[in-house]
Formats: C-alpha cells, sequence, structure tokens
C-alpha cells in the first residue's frame, strides 16, 4: 500500500525545512572523495511524517545529518524553520539544534550509569539554564508522553530495548523542538517492539503537529509515514505534497528528480 501523501488536522501547511542544491562529499584519500548529496532539492512541510528510505551508501543519513546541522555541507543552502543555517556560526547552530530540533539515534546513546529521568534531563540542562527543579519537571513530562513515568528512576542499563529507545525520544522531546529526526529508530528493536514505537511518534506527531523526519529501511516503517522520500542516486529535486498540489505537479509524479523520489 503507498504511503499516504495527507496530513492529518493541518489546514495551512508550510515548508519548514528547505534544501537547494545541496552537495556534500567525504575524503577518502589525498584525491580520492565520495560523494555522499549531489545537487539534492528537498521541501518538507511542517507537521510531516516522512520517511527517507533507499539502499546502504545512499546518502539516507548524511542527509539526515546535514538537515540536522550535525555536519556541514560543501554547496547549497539548508534552512530550518524560515532561516538559512549554511554559514551560521557554531553557537548559533548549537543553540538552533537546542531548540528546534530533537534527535533520535538506532544506538539510543544513553548513560548506562544515569537514570532515565537523568539522562532526558541531561537535554535539558545543555539546553537551557533553568533550575533543577524545572529541569525534573519538564523530564519528568516527558518520560509520560512516552508512557515511561514509572520508569523514570530505573538506569538505562535496567530498561528494555524498547524502553531503552522510549527514554531516547522523550530525550529528543524534552524541549519542545519543532523537528524530530530520528535514524533507524526501530533498527535494533524486534517486529511487535517497533510497531509499539512507531505508533507512539506517530501519535506524538498527531497531538503535537511536530514534523517528524525518519531514515530506515523496514518498508512497515515506511507504511506508517504520510510520505516515503526514496533516496537512489545524485543528483534530484522534490516538492512538499502543499507545493506540488501548488504548481500542479500529480500525485506519484517526480519533477526533474533522478535520485529521491516519492513513494
Amino acid at each position: 500500500m503507498p504511503a499516504k501523501t495527507t496530513i492529518a488536522a493541518k489546514t495551512t501547511k508550510t515548508a519548514i525545512i528547505t534544501a537547494e542544491n545541496v552537495h556534500k562529499k567525504y575524503r577518502l584519500g589525498r584525491n580520492n572523495f565520495v560523494h555522499a548529496l549531489r545537487g539534492v532539492n528537498l521541501e518538507i512541510d511542517e507537521g510531516e511524517f516522512v520517511a527517507f528510505m533507499g539502499p546502504s551508501g545512499s546518502g539516507k543519513s548524511t542527509l539526515l545529518h546535514v538537515l540536522g546541522c550535525l555536519d556541514n555541507i560543501d554547496e547549497g543552502t539548508i534552512s530550518i524553520n524560515g532561516s538559512n543555517v549554511t554559514h551560521m556560526s557554531g553557537s548559533q547552530l548549537t543553540k538552533l539544534r537546542a531548540s528546534q530540533l530533537g534527535f533520535v539515534f538506532q544506538g539510543y546513546n544513553l548513560i548506562s550509569v544515569l537514570t532515565a529521568l537523568e539522562n532526558v534531563s541531561l537535554a535539558v540542562e545543555y539546553a537551557s539554564k533553568i533550575s533543577r527543579k524545572d529541569r525534573v519537571k519538564m523530564s519528568r513530562e516527558a518520560l509520560e508522553k512516552v508512557g515511561l513515568g514509572d520508569r523514570a528512576k530505573h538506569k538505562s542499563s535496567e530498561l528494555s530495548g524498547g524502553e531503552q529507545q522510549r527514554v531516547a525520544i522523550a530525550r529528543a522531546l524534552v524541549n519542545n523542538p519543532r523537528i524530530i529526526l530520528a535514524d533507524e529508530p526501530t533498527g535494533n528493536l524486534d517486529s511487535q517492539t517497533s510497531e509499539e514505537i512507531m505508533a507512539m511518534m506517530r501519535e506524538l506527531n498527531k497531538r503535537t503537529g511536530q514534523t517528524f523526519v525518519i531514515v530506515t529501511h523496514d518498508p512497515d516503517v515506511g507504511k506508517e509515514c504520510d510520505r516515503i522520500i526514496r533516496i537512489k542516486e545524485p543528483p534530484t529535486s522534490i516538492m512538499s505534497p502543499e507545493a506540488r498540489k501548488n504548481r500542479g505537479v500529480q500525485p506519484g509524479s517526480v519533477e526533474g528528480a533522478t535520485s529521491i523520489s516519492p513513494g
């Protein structure tokens, strides 16, 4: 079944992520480069629940990382929530990541000796200078959102894989970012737990209107998304659903695209 292209409960749509002619290459030797991204043009609407899918080495994670300001690009521009981030300083990017973006990784990236509450609270501490009482309150609320309010005092090493990923999602949510970027969030989980994690993220997307961008190899994960962006080989261009509608592009067609296409 193809991914849905409509967004529930959204009447006005605005591109919250934009990439224009983005290039990224990695140096492997003195005169040896790997071109991970070549001329990518991309729009993602506010409130979308989107999957990046494609074969290994196609650039899915690289694209997610540059959109999340975790890596620099060699050419082109990236805008997050209307702000061009391409030439921001390191301190400006740090502030933007802390306030606008939340990250979820396949390996959870939790500190094993800290409790679930302490792991989530660290994200608040890095992002803002508020009292410990308020940090704890925000962290408890985030854990409750993902159904782990009663596991707040357990160390991450005492939690199951699914519970650890829920803590990681709570950490991503705690500062109320506009965008959640998730790199293979179900990659280390069994099928039942994967379904539970995806259902939880989908419910959060519908309830909060936060934008979710997910890298995945799993077609079942893709089916849960509003749109699948299939990354094949550089370069390409893909518009947001709203822009495609405004320009009269038919659903399922690709305008000037060879390496990224809707599912």
